[in-house]
């Protein structure tokens, strides 16, 4: 049996961006799972339909599949309860925080340091739905919202708990990872692989848990492909 894991890819198929898709790898990857995955552009929505909505992550496990990269953990969990992810309840509680945390704190601050970087990584068929999608999100243009230094300012005071928590253990959720770490990183993979841009700085203890996130199962975020490895794209 061959998992499948649906996956947000850009200009180059190997460029992999979606914070909940890399929430979702690095969750496999905790569990020992193998899977594969197949590459899915914003406007291939007819390659989702099975799944009842259009979005990705959507992973295909045998006759199941689970969409939502929050329901995709609770999923391995209940059927590979080996290696656990989120815990018992009360340790499920708290994850869920992480998972607000990086999508309402973190997200914001990111998507204002990054916005150009992430539009010119978008797969030409794509870029007028994003464009178009994302500004009545926004209410502004992509170029509006487009600040670097507002966005790294901002992002600089989300991460004051982190770096409180990170001074005292190695990862968010103690001296091993589990899913708070990957709830949380999923929004520095998807900074990593649309930008260069430097987050934060090597003398904050954020810094040392971006590279040991990156080094984890094998080097799976630092052995990404990255824009600045694509030809012409940067």
């Amino acid at each position: 049996m061959t998992r499948i894991l649906y996956d947000l890819c850009g200009i180059d198929e190997g460029l992999r961006f979606s914070p909940y898709c890399w929430r979702v790898k690095y969750a496999l990857a905790h569990k020992g799972l193998a899977y594969e995955t197949r590459p899915w552009h914003f406007t291939d929505k007819e390659m989702l339909a099975f799944s009842g909505q259009g979005k990705v992550p959507v992973l295909v496990d045998g006759e199941e599949t689970v969409v939502d990269s929050y329901e995709i953990f609770r999923y391995l969990d209940r059927v590979y309860p080996e290696a656990s992810l989120l815990g018992g309840a009360d340790a499920e509680a708290r994850a869920r925080f992480f998972k607000f945390y990086a999508e309402r704190n973190l997200a914001p601050a990111i998507i204002k340091t990054v916005m150009m970087d992430l539009f010119n990584v978008v797969a030409p068929q794509d870029r007028e739905y994003f464009r178009e999608t994302r500004e009545k999100a926004f209410g502004r243009t992509l170029e509006e919202v487009h600040a670097p230094s507002r966005g790294l300012s901002q992002l600089d005071q989300a991460l004051e708990p982190m770096r409180a928590r990170l001074e005292e253990a190695e990862f968010l959720d103690g001296q091993a990872p589990a899913a708070a770490d990957y709830l949380v990183f999923g929004a520095f993979m998807w900074a990593r692989t649309v930008s260069a841009a430097d987050l934060v700085s090597n003398a904050d203890p954020v810094y040392g848990w971006v590279e040991r996130m990156l080094d984890l199962h094998g080097g799976l975020g630092r052995n990404a492909k990255r824009v600045v490895d694509v030809e012409g794209a940067y």
